[in-house]
């Protein structure tokens, strides 16, 4: 009896405890006796964690977001792509992605290569030098060129949609924040820095993805979107020669800001990726430095770029400054200069793929571009500059549509094109942003003559060419070899 007692005041002290514990606890749920069981009192932290663990309730509100956030990642992203297999090269698809690639390059290239119309209007409107107001245009190429790699890595990654959502806002930030610029620092960084980085995020993923709907038409397919370029380098200076008299320069700029809005929000939407994410090899390829023939390319292509923009920007100044032309006329230079360059684009694209090579056709339009540059120091009257200008443009279009497919020549190791496209990149981006500015400096040291820029102009293009003759004959030798 004494056992059987001891047993049954153990387990009422049990009971107690139990229940004072739960009350404390949860009040409002205290079990009552009849209701309890040896169970309960034995694993009644158990019964609460499997409880907490199969509520239905908070099961779902775990769940839902990140239910939610693979959904959405799942519409803005590749990853939920499969391989769709080789390209379509040709249909409504394709070419219809190659539309929309052009209006990416016509606001972003073609924007930034009618700056000579904004060089004139800011060097007479804001008291500045020259060779200042050039960094604008300078640091804007430089960014585009910069960003590039980088954009494209996104693209590789599988982030086509968000990438080209956040360059479209800093693209129409920036000119919309132009519009509304009086100083030359805000016009800095309005339109050299924020369109820079909206065209330089814009630009390269955009190239990329067409490139994925074509194979044998590649070269044709990158040549019409290319020529874009050139198509915005005349329409965007026409526009804003017609309108700045008429409405000023802010409504001007808005005016443009506008059509960018149109034309980029409708490439965002009807551009579609077709391709997974594929994995991203390092930004820098080290080996390229030993090889020769890559590096006296990519250096020569340097001194060209130079010489280049330094003509883009500058050639409707020398117009007005030397030769008599007004602010209107002297826009129409860019017009001419722009527009030459549409055909231009296709004709060297063609050649390069079906004749002579990427190489071959490049050594002769930098020989051909360099002569020019040396021609612009015998200019003399305004019909002359209009017949410098229309030759030019010819060269400059050329040149500029050659670049991709030649280095990617110069590339023995075909998945590194990416890689090295990058780097050339890199390189151009500061030619281009000390090009103008070492041109401007000249121009202010020979008293606003341009003989001494000009000079060194042609000079650069020299040393370019003669760079990149060596690597043909480095790599090639002289004999008639297709590259």
């Amino acid at each position: 009896m004494s056992q059987l007692d001891e047993k049954k005041k153990m387990r009422e002290s049990v009971y107690e405890e139990t229940e004072k514990s739960s009350a404390s606890s949860s009040p409002d749920l205290t079990p009552t006796p009849s209701s309890w069981s040896e169970k309960s009192i034995r694993e009644p932290l158990e019964e609460e964690v499997y409880e907490s663990e199969t509520r239905p309730q908070s099961t779902d509100l775990e769940r839902t977001p990140t239910n939610v956030l693979n959904r959405i990642a799942s519409r803005v992203t590749t990853h939920s792509l499969k391989e769709p297999g080789p390209p379509p090269d040709g249909g409504y698809r394709a070419w219809l992605q190659c539309a929309m690639a052009w209006l990416v390059v016509f606001n972003t290239w073609g924007f930034c290569n009618s700056f000579g119309t904004f060089q004139t209007y800011y060097t007479q409107s804001l008291g500045e030098s020259p060779a200042t107001i050039s960094w604008i245009g300078s640091i804007q190429v430089w960014v585009l060129f910069f960003l590039g790699t980088f954009a494209g890595r996104a693209m590789d990654a599988g982030y086509f949609v968000p990438t080209f959502a956040v360059g479209t806002v800093f693209q129409l930030v920036g000119i919309f924040m132009t519009s509304l610029s009086t100083k030359y620092w805000q016009l800095f960084l309005a339109q050299g820095v924020c369109t820079g980085i909206g065209s330089g995020i814009l630009f390269t993923p955009s190239m990329a993805l067409l490139s994925t709907y074509f194979s044998s038409h590649k070269g044709l397919a990158v040549a019409l979107a290319t020529t874009g370029n050139s198509a915005g380098g005349a329409l965007y200076p026409l526009i804003a020669r017609q309108l700045l008299p008429q409405i000023g320069f802010g409504w001007t700029i808005r005016v443009l800001g506008l059509i960018n809005l149109v034309f980029l929000c409708t490439a965002g939407l009807v551009m579609k990726p077709r391709l997974p994410p594929r994995k991203s090899g390092p930004l820098v390829d080290f080996s390229a430095f030993k090889e020769i023939d890559y590096m006296l390319v990519s250096i020569g292509l340097c001194f060209h770029m130079s010489s280049l923009y330094f003509t883009n920007w500058y050639i409707a100044s020398y117009g007005r400054d030397m030769l008599g032309f007004s602010y209107s006329n002297s826009v129409i230079l860019l017009i001419i200069l722009n527009g030459v360059g549409i055909p231009a684009r296709v004709l060297a694209g063609h050649v390069a793929d079906r004749y002579l090579g990427a190489l071959n056709t490049l050594i002769p339009v930098l020989l051909y571009v360099n002569v020019l540059a040396f021609c612009w120091m015998g200019v003399s009257s305004q019909t002359s500059l209009y017949i410098f200008v229309s030759f030019y443009g010819l060269g400059l279009a050329a040149f500029q549509s050659l670049i991709p497919t030649t280095v990617a020549r110069m590339t023995k190791d075909i998945s590194k094109v990416g890689t090295r496209m990058g780097m050339v990149f890199t390189f151009l981006s500061f030619a281009s942003l000390v090009g103008p500015p070492i041109g401007g400096a000249l121009l202010s040291a020979d008293g606003g003559i341009y003989t001494y820029a000009q000079a060194w102009s042609g000079a650069s293009a020299a040393v370019g060419t003669a760079l990149v003759l060596a690597a043909r004959i480095y790599a090639f030798g002289w004999g008639k070899v297709k590259c």
